[in-house]
């Protein structure tokens, strides 16, 4: 049994695409593999087989295993719900808060628990393809690191380290972190490969030995810039920053980007309908008169983000969208927006109090300190669906008599009288070609829908071709088996 390990340069260099791309290649070897991931931070989680939730990345990289997303893929898991705090998860379940104050401390106690996880998971496979969080340069962290080179030398598993040369400064950043981290860590570094790049590698050519000289580390290849990472859903927040400009699509569906965002990739099979535009809205942006549907999305901080949508005048935007005719659709944080109140006796979210909704849906929901995880398959406009749920609190009222969806023999959500604003606690939902046309139908779109999950899996399949053509997959494959 072997491993090996993806660290970045920095955060958002293709690493979650790049183990996705490698676990896929290695399956279509004849490889077991599984995906892991020591510390991951986000607000995009998955519900796993066992129960309970894991890094949304994660889970998209069990796929291209061709196995069930577990929480050992992923055994600490840090949701931000504020500036200064996170929602700690270990073992797929709430552990309690992390704060500025108690993070490296408790930080550094949880690699046994992730330790425990790698163990089980080596056992069920022939290679283990491991991502690191942000960058072993980022010393000021080394103290009590779980993420890269803390697990890394704990488990003794050889490294990779990813640059990304689309944001410039490749060079003096592999180099860079050879100089800055500790020896013994560099020793982890067998080699580096170069991402997102564009053009002719012929062109870097240069540069690349020079990096192998400068650093000591051999290459491991140059990935080009892999055009199907569009169809994969989409972890990191920072990418909703990078909006597409308008385009022609006949029905537009707008969602407006909330400071603590969550599930975000709920909403990624809209983008490959065609005679759709997905318009994410951000910051300072008013929501687009002409959305046919507005969706309001998860939140890991529903109350906070309600007063942020207020501070950006985007309740005034939604309000007037109803009153224009248009229809709305919250999931989970965004459906308990709909409603007229939502209380948090507890405090669980912050200080103890209730705030107003929106008062589209006649419903009121109440924060609890129990947390929902299940997958569930149901059946809603008619279509039917599979999707998870994952939320604090219980929304009730008149509306959830006429409920969006039915699990089984549960009921789930509300739908307002006059039909247009629509509120559901699943998740993934909208992957449904069945729910998605449904949908569309009601808002006089045409066009067709795609098939989302097929897409995603031949998306991985062309990625890790592009893998197989520009990295040593053997010499990588040798590393990781030693």
């Amino acid at each position: 049994m072997g491993a090996i390990m993806l660290q970045g340069t920095g955060s958002d260099v293709g690493k979650s695409v790049l183990v996705a791309g490698l676990c896929r290649a290695l399956l279509r070897r004849g490889y077991r593999v599984r995906p892991f991931k020591p510390q991951n931070m986000s607000n995009n989680a998955a519900v796993t087989v066992d129960g309970g939730e894991i890094g949304r990345a994660q889970a998209l990289q069990a796929i291209a295993c061709g196995v069930e997303a577990h929480t050992d893929m992923n055994p600490v898991l840090m949701k931000p719900q504020a500036d200064r705090t996170s929602q700690l998860i270990v073992h797929g379940q709430v552990r309690g808060t992390l704060g500025s104050g108690n993070f490296r401390s408790a930080r550094g106690q949880l690699l046994g628990a992730v330790l425990e996880s790698y163990e089980r998971l080596k056992d069920q496979c022939d290679i283990v393809v491991v991502e690191g969080a942000g960058s072993p340069a980022e010393i000021n962290l080394r103290a009590g690191d779980i993420a890269n080179m803390g697990f890394a030398r704990a488990a003794d598993v050889p490294v990779l380290l990813v640059g990304d040369i689309d944001r410039g400064g490749v060079i003096a950043a592999i180099v860079g972190t050879r100089a800055v981290i500790d020896p013994d860590d560099a020793a982890m570094i067998r080699g580096f490969l170069i991402n997102k790049f564009r053009g002719d590698p012929a062109l870097f050519e240069d540069g690349y030995r020079q990096i192998e000289v400068l650093s000591g580390w051999r290459g491991f290849g140059v990935v080009p810039w892999l055009e199907d990472t569009a169809r994969l859903p989409s972890e990191d927040a920072v990418v909703l920053e990078r909006t597409a400009q308008p385009g022609t699509a006949r029905t537009v569906i707008a969602c407006p980007i909330l400071p603590r965002i969550s599930n975000f990739d709920d909403l990624d099979p809209f983008k490959l309908d065609p005679g759709v535009e997905l318009r994410m809205v951000p910051p300072g942006q008013p929501i687009p008169a002409e959305a046919a549907l507005i969706v309001l999305p998860g939140s890991k901080a529903t109350i906070a983000d309600m007063a942020a949508m207020r501070a950006q005048g985007w309740d005034i935007d939604i309000l007037a969208h109803h009153r224009r005719g248009g229809a709305i659709l919250g999931i989970c944080g965004g459906y308990q927006m709909l409603g007229h109140h939502i209380a948090d006796p507890d405090g669980i979210e912050g200080p103890a109090g209730t705030v107003a909704g929106l008062g589209l849906l006649d419903v009121e929901t109440r924060l609890s300190t129990g947390k929902r995880l299940e997958r569930v398959e149901g059946l809603a406009l008619g279509a039917v669906f599979g999707g998870y749920e994952m939320h604090i609190g219980e929304t009730s009222g008149p509306d959830s008599d006429r409920p969006f969806a039915r699990l089984g023999s549960n009921a789930d959500g509300a739908i307002s009288t006059d039909g247009r604003v629509m509120g559901t606690y699943v998740h993934g939902l909208l992957a449904s070609s069945p729910l998605r046309a449904a949908l569309l139908a009601r808002l006089g779109a045409d066009g067709g829908v795609a098939n989302y999950d097929q897409s995603v899996d031949r998306a991985l399949d062309a990625i890790a071709a592009q893998l197989e053509d520009h990295l040593d997959i053997e010499a990588i494959v040798a590393l990781a088996l030693g």
